[in-house]
């Protein structure tokens, strides 16, 4: 008699266990599973393992240095989740107004061990966000993608005026915002953005170099996987991105994705032709960017092949 009784108290106590699990995956689980934008590795794991995450990386610019492309790249390794969008909570006020949770809804969901990686180019130069990413997480590890200046520039240039044109509204030559009474414009917005010692002097009074990877952005265009392989040790992820990852694509100009046997090249935004700009005003403006430039290259303690 007393052996049943203490084995209906044991079968008790295992349902009892077994419905508190129940429990718990009801309020942690949910939908997830349906939500859950990872592809290779989420069926293998239980049902409440995914779940959104503040980033443990941020893409911080620079824009028009390759940001899209070192996203893409870093996404092709399997424990890594990107944002597919820029969030721009840390430089937009409506949005860092409404805190932390929204922003960890804007994140994807990621199993445990998967690091969560977005990118924002306008964070670089906003003098807000450093702090700001500061106070969320003061371990968080910064990536930085730059180019040349000038030719970032004439980008920045090119991506506004196709903007407008293709909202039928009218936008001024390049040489003429660049230039004024035949000198450099310094007031110029998209000049403004290719100091990057500047904007860098700002992420420095808040965190130390080491936490701040900058990637060659002239080089990842050139030939990704060297770059790819630094950023991986960078974020402490295991080599799991190779060579056979990318192809060139002759008809684009660059390279594209490979990964389980599917390509994907950036969209056609990328690689778009230049707008015109005369050879003596770029020689200008290669010409005023040697000095910050030079300041740049000490800040980080590397050269770039710059113009």
């Amino acid at each position: 008699m007393l052996w049943t009784v203490l084995l209906a108290l044991l079968v008790l106590l295992l349902l009892q266990t077994q419905l508190s699990v129940c429990l718990r995956e009801l309020r942690t689980g949910g939908s997830i599973s349906s939500a859950h934008s990872s592809s290779s590795s989420s069926s293998s794991s239980s049902y409440n393992a995914t779940q959104q995450r503040l980033p443990g990386a941020i893409i911080i610019g620079v824009r028009k240095g390759g940001t899209r492309a070192l996203l893409e790249m870093l996404n092709l390794h399997p424990n890594v989740e990107v944002a597919k969008a820029e969030v721009h909570y840390f430089n937009v006020e409506e949005h860092y107004r409404q805190g932390l949770a929204w922003y960890r809804a804007q994140m994807p969901f990621t199993l445990p061990g998967q690091l969560t990686v977005e990118k924002t180019p306008g964070y670089f130069a906003s003098p807000q966000v450093p702090a700001r990413i500061w106070n969320m997480n003061p371990a968080i590890r910064l990536l930085l993608i730059v180019r040349d200046p000038a030719e970032r520039l004439v980008s920045d240039y090119t991506q506004v005026l196709h903007n407008r044109l293709s909202r039928h509204k009218p936008y001024q030559p390049l040489e003429e915002l660049l230039l004024h009474k035949n000198r450099i414009n310094p007031a110029y917005k998209a000049l403004q953005r290719s100091l990057y010692h500047l904007h860098l002097a700002r992420w420095l009074e808040v965190f130390p170099l080491e936490q701040i990877h900058v990637v060659d952005g002239d080089a990842l265009i050139r030939d990704p996987f060297p770059e790819l392989r630094k950023a991986e040790r960078f974020l402490d992820l295991p080599p799991r991105i190779s060579p056979n990852n990318f192809y060139y694509n002759t008809t684009k100009g660059f390279y594209c994705l490979l990964s389980a046997g599917h390509d994907k090249c950036l969209d056609e935004s990328k690689g778009r032709p230049h707008a015109p700009l005369s050879t003596q005003a770029f020689k200008k403006l290669c010409r005023y960017f040697r000095k910050p430039n030079k300041l740049f290259f000490e800040m980080v303690g590397r050269s770039f092949s710059w113009c």
